[in-house]
């Protein structure tokens, strides 16, 4: 089994990420090979929050250019992360 600090990587804060905090959804970066169920244990414990539901989205790595080399960003995978309706991560709070 993974650390919980392994699967969630970051939280992440945007302007659409911000707006969902009034439905009570919380975005973070996860570990690509990491499953729902293993997301929602890990929010759990690191926050001491009841989660509610799991959502998950693959994001595809950018190609970017610097003069005539051509590379990639790495893929990434995003969680969004519905609580409880009594629950919040006081983390986010004032953002």
């Amino acid at each position: 089994m993974k650390s919980p600090r392994d699967v969630i990587i970051r939280p992440l804060v945007t302007e659409k990420s911000t707006k969902q905090l009034e439905e009570n959804k919380y975005a973070f970066m996860v570990d690509v090979r990491a499953s729902k169920t293993e997301i929602k244990e890990a929010v759990e414990e690191i926050f001491k929050v009841k989660v509610k539901e799991v959502n998950t989205l693959r994001v595809p790595g950018k190609t970017k250019r610097m003069g005539r080399f051509e590379g990639k960003t790495p893929d990434w995978k995003k969680a969004v992360v519905t609580l409880e309706k009594d629950h919040k991560i006081p983390l986010f709070e004032g953002v």
